[in-house]
């Protein structure tokens, strides 16, 4: 349904940084670099699904509901997607672990990136 999804980000390079961690855990590379932006997706993937872009002061993530959630091909792909999070700046929104009120099978973690956009790593067992 998606095409790709980009973000406005206050300070591109310390947001490159957080998302080259925390997208490598989920198995994600850095597809183009540029001043305005910086692209993600799987490797040998022509376009990315998802780019952060320089915005400045101008950033604003959304409000409550909305949030980003990457698909992860592990438990073990969730728990890193949530250290590297943390370990990079972000905020936790709920540590890694099953969540049965979602689905049967449904693992995720959540945290907030550095410009507070609301992050999920989910697994579907």
């Amino acid at each position: 349904m998606l095409d790709h999804l980009s973000i406005g980000v206050s300070d591109l390079a310390r947001a490159g940084a957080f998302y080259d961690e925390v997208l490598a855990a989920l198995g994600c590379v850095r597809l183009f670099s540029h001043p305005r932006g910086v692209g993600y997706g799987m490797p040998g993937a022509k376009d990315e699904a998802f780019a952060i872009l320089a915005s400045g002061a101008d950033a604003r993530p959304p409000g409550t509901g909305c949030h980003v959630a990457f698909a992860a091909p592990s438990r073990d792909a969730v728990d890193a997607f949530h250290a590297a999070a943390l370990r990079r700046g972000g905020t936790d929104e709920g540590a890694p672990g099953l969540r049965p009120h979602y689905g049967e099978g449904y693992y995720a973690a959540f945290a907030r990136d550095l410009d507070g956009y609301r992050l999920e790593a989910v697994s579907h067992e």
